[in-house]
């Protein structure tokens, strides 16, 4: 781990402790540098990734402030069904620019098809006789082990392979979620977020609650209001308003599943792509209670041409989730498995992801100037 990162953790830790008090000013980036040893560069670097995720804000001329505390809002009640829309406007005002800026990113973002079409290849020759047999019910192990290995290497999640479910898109594994934890429970979304997700609930007949998103994810008084026991959210950009959960607001949602004893599902779409330095902080991660399922698809880092997903089960679901839907088959074809294993197992996958995130980078710069 690089300096600004161990100092990034360090600091962070202190934050959400409360050696530094909501409101408190950081120490300069020079008395910093000089506690730890570092460059001021180095320090600028670590409180910049702080800012982003919403620990610590920046003062023109005054230096840094903690900007993270625990929500007041704790339980506070308030009507629960959004219908009104009221309050919105500035979130539709994010959706428009969200949506002009994504018009034709899908395919030029997409991994380079010579390459794809040379590990098809690859995967043909060296891998034939594999490609005849069937998949295992939670997905071949080739693709969960390097899907778990990549999770620990670059997203800070350790997840056994056994707890790693493969399923033709992240609609598909919304559903397999209901079947394991069953229709009698009451499910919540952000309000709004992308349609699909309520339909695919909508589908399996179950009760679903809207609930109204804020300048940094679900409101507090309809999150403590609400009697869901499972709640879908899309902590790194929300579609279509471009929220993001703030790091006070993650921490808030941890809350509510322990208090409330719900689960999460945590909905990962995209968040490889981030501009950060670092990976985005995910739920599943930060998590210590086995509350929350987190859920990934390779439909924007590999291209819309791939149809395939991923959940990680918490441990303290595993036996349920086998018990009630480890005797589907997998839905994507073996071929596809083996050659999304390639990728990521030869480093391609990564490489990939790291060119979209340096031109990503560069385009926001252009941008600020």
């Amino acid at each position: 781990m690089t300096r600004y990162l161990k100092i990034y953790e360090k600091e962070k830790r202190k934050i959400v402790e409360g050696t530094y008090e909501y409101g408190e000013k950081l120490p300069s980036k020079r008395v910093s540098a000089e506690h730890y040893g570092v460059s001021v560069i180095t320090i600028e670097h670590a409180y910049e990734l702080l800012a982003e995720e919403g620990y610590i804000e920046a003062k023109e001329k005054s230096g840094y402030f903690v900007t993270y505390k625990e929500s007041e809002a704790f339980g506070e009640s308030t009507a629960r069904h959004v219908n009104d829309g009221a309050g919105l406007k500035d979130v539709s005002v994010i959706a428009s620019a969200v949506a002009s800026e994504t018009v034709d990113s899908e395919t030029s973002e997409s991994i380079s098809f010579n390459l794809y079409a040379k590990t098809v290849r690859r995967v043909l020759a060296d891998r034939a006789m594999k490609l005849t047999s069937r998949a295992e019910g939670f997905g071949c192990p080739e693709l969960r082990r390097a899907i778990k290995d990549y999770l620990a290497r670059y997203r800070g999640i350790y997840a056994d392979t056994e707890r790693i479910v493969i399923g033709a898109g992240a609609e598909y594994l919304y559903g397999l979620i209901v079947k394991a934890l069953g229709r009698d429970r009451m499910y919540a979304v952000e309000y709004p977020s992308y349609q699909k997700i309520a339909k695919v609930y909508g589908a399996e007949h179950i009760n679903l609650e809207l609930l109204k998103l804020g300048k940094d994810g679900i409101e507090s008084k309809y999150l403590w209001g609400t009697d869901a026991e499972v709640l879908h959210i899309t902590p790194y950009r929300s579609y279509p308003t471009g929220v993001t959960a703030s790091a006070a607001k993650k921490a808030e949602y941890l809350k509510w599943s322990v208090e409330r004893k719900g689960l999460i599902i945590e909905d990962d779409f995209e968040s490889e792509f981030t501009t950060s330095r670092k990976a985005e902080e995910t739920l599943y991660s930060l998590d210590k209670n086995d509350r929350v399922i987190y859920v990934n698809t390779f439909t924007k880092t590999v291209g819309p041409f791939i149809r395939t997903a991923y959940m990680v089960i918490p441990k303290g679901l595993s036996k349920l989730f086998y018990e009630k839907i480890g005797f589907y088959a997998c839905s994507v074809p073996v071929l596809e498995q083996y050659v999304l294993a390639e990728l990521i197992r030869n480093g391609d996958f990564v490489r990939h992801i790291n060119r979209v995130r340096r031109k990503r980078r560069g385009r926001t710069v252009s941008q600020d100037r």
